[in-house]
Formats: C-alpha cells, sequence, structure tokens
C-alpha cells in the first residue's frame, strides 16, 4: 500500500502570488522546484494528493486541473476533504509538537511565506 503525502494547492504548488483571484482563475506559476519534488515522489511509490478548497467547486477542480496539465505536473488525485497522510504540505500551519508553550503566540504572528 503506498503512503500518502497531502499537498496544499495555492501557496505550495502554484505559488500564489496574485493572490486570491476567483475560484477557477488560477494566475501564477508553480513554486519553483516543485514539480521535481512532487514526480521524485510518486517515483518513490508515494501517493501524491492535493487538497484543497477549490476543489470542492466543479469550476475550481476544472481550473485546477487544466493547470496542472499546463505545467505538466502529474498527482495522483485532488481533494476537497483531507485524507490520512504521513505528512501534510502547507504553507498556513504550524507543526505542533505536543508543547502548547508559546503556540497563541505562534498562531497570533504566524504569517505565509507569500506574505512575508
Amino acid at each position: 500500500m503506498k503512503k500518502t503525502i497531502v499537498f496544499d494547492f495555492d501557496g505550495v504548488i502554484h505559488s500564489y502570488k496574485s493572490g486570491w483571484q476567483g475560484i477557477d482563475n488560477i494566475p501564477d506559476e508553480p513554486v519553483d522546484g516543485i514539480k521535481n519534488v512532487i514526480d521524485e515522489l510518486r517515483n518513490k511509490d508515494y501517493e501524491v494528493v492535493i487538497v484543497s478548497t477549490r476543489s470542492a467547486d466543479t469550476k475550481g477542480r476544472i481550473a485546477m486541473e487544466k493547470w496542472l496539465g499546463k505545467y505538466n505536473i502529474e498527482v495522483d488525485r485532488i481533494s476537497d476533504v483531507k485524507p490520512p497522510a504521513i505528512v501534510y504540505i502547507d504553507d498556513r500551519a504550524i507543526t505542533f509538537d505536543g508543547n502548547t508553550n508559546g503556540l497563541v503566540e505562534k498562531i497570533c504572528k504566524f504569517k505565509a511565506w507569500t506574505e512575508k
């Protein structure tokens, strides 16, 4: 059985430099090197899944599929529901290490890489 790795779309695969432009408007290029990472993981027999709220809408899913095709990025599936995985790659995440000390401060000061 393949191990699953989940990637967020906007800000992880799609560079998201222009910010949100609508459910079916994906204007920017991929994040540098992300295609190679995805290809390597798939070659190592990992299942690569994209999870995005865009995919909850048919227009958004179609736009993502076209965008991925344009850049020749192959994944195993696209979902709007986060499946069980060994790891989640997201630009809007804080790794929780079991220690709640300082967590509120980390949350309040958090900025995605695209906002820095």
